[in-house]
């Protein structure tokens, strides 16, 4: 088969704050970390030795997947930082910069190897990608989905010849401008001869420093046209949509933890629910340990973490809770992700526990 490896040393500020205490890749989506199902899908191909970059709270990553044996896999990581006036700063040397670090400390890319980005939930098929890339003898390949010409401005736009050999790169085009509706989706798949052309020891990036160099090196670099899922989690908005489609059971692979009690209602252990006086309406899931006291509504898709505490009367409608929020009396949360710390609107607005204007009152179900 061949190895892979994951991209996840960013610090994810774009979804800030869900990135305010974890990594991105360990943003949980139907109570799983984003990466693990990259992780489950790598698996179920075969591919069995993967090597993570990591720096923002990178023992959050490591303390969880370990040395990958729950999956089957073989799991190592390469640390990015310096030491700043006796303290350890991470300092993420960029995608490609990241990889030739890992080769010469290594040689860790001795074959074909699969990049791909801890932050997206993807359903590739990963052999028929694998057996083009090695058809057309490819150095690097690069897997685009086609996007409508009106989000080009969202993406990294790859300009290909019919053939499939890379031109160029746009990056976040206006329509007008677009010559090609191609996003990179931040898979690619690379021979060893390609880490030779990465400078050692410095901040080297893949989209924006190591594909224009091969393709001004006229090396062959294809991109793929692929029709698959590819869920992304660029924005708080993002993360708010995807969970819905998840909730909905629009994604396959992705089941519903917990037992389902009533259709499209799951529930986990140990809950506290007023069954003969709450309206809940799935998909909905509520963890172990949450109590919903009477006359609470909750319209789906919903998702209430462990450990929460819904107050008499309040109202979850359409929005997601981690783990020990607690909805003051009467609360309404419409389209929402909310923590202990923070509630964010669909529309990326933010508002802090404890702000003097906030229209809503919520907390802690621990205090």
């Amino acid at each position: 088969m061949a190895k892979a490896m994951i991209l996840a040393a960013g610090q994810g500020t774009r979804v800030r704050p869900l990135t305010k205490r974890v990594p991105k890749p360990m943003v949980p989506i139907l109570g799983k970390p984003v990466m693990e199902y990259i992780i489950e899908h790598l698996a179920r191909y075969g591919v069995k030795d993967i090597i993570v970059n990591v720096a923002f709270n990178h023992w959050k990553i490591e303390n969880y997947f370990g040395d990958g044996h729950r999956w089957g896999v073989n799991i190592g990581y390469a640390y990015e930082g310096i030491c700043e006036h006796g303290e350890i700063v991470p300092k993420p040397l960029g995608s490609a910069g990241g990889m030739r670090r890992i080769q010469d400390f290594s040689g860790f890319f001795d074959e074909t190897t699969i990049v791909l980005c801890g932050d997206a939930i993807i359903d590739l098929d990963l052999s028929s990608a694998l057996f083009e890339h090695q058809r057309k003898k490819a150095l690097a390949s690069v897997i685009t989905l086609e996007v409508p010409q009106d989000q080009v401005k969202n993406y990294g736009i790859v300009v290909a010849s019919k053939e499939g050999q890379v031109e160029s790169f746009q990056e976040k085009p206006s329509p007008e401008e677009a010559r090609s509706n191609l996003a990179s989706t931040g898979i690619y798949i690379i021979e060893p001869g390609v880490i030779d052309l990465i400078p050692p020891n410095r901040e080297f990036d893949i989209g924006g420093q190591l594909f224009p160099l091969l393709v001004d090196k006229k090396l062959p670099f294809f991109a793929q046209k692929r029709f698959f899922n590819w869920i992304d989690i660029g924005r708080v908005a993002d993360y708010w949509s995807v969970c819905q489609r998840v909730l909905r059971g629009e994604v396959a692979q992705m089941d519903m933890p917990g037992k389902e009690v009533r259709p499209g209602i799951w529930v986990g252990l140990n809950t506290r629910i007023d069954w003969n006086s709450v309206s809940i309406t799935g998909p909905v899931y509520i963890g172990s340990g949450t109590s919903i006291e009477k006359g609470v509504r909750i319209e789906g898709p919903a998702w209430i973490g462990h450990g929460c505490l819904l107050r008499e009367h309040s109202q979850v409608i359409r929005s997601v809770l981690f783990e020990y929020t607690r909805l003051n009396r009467g609360s309404v949360f419409e389209e929402v992700v909310a923590s202990p710390q923070y509630c964010v609107e669909r529309t990326g607005h933010t508002i802090y526990m404890g702000e003097e204007n906030a229209s809503i009152r919520w907390g802690d179900a621990r205090a």
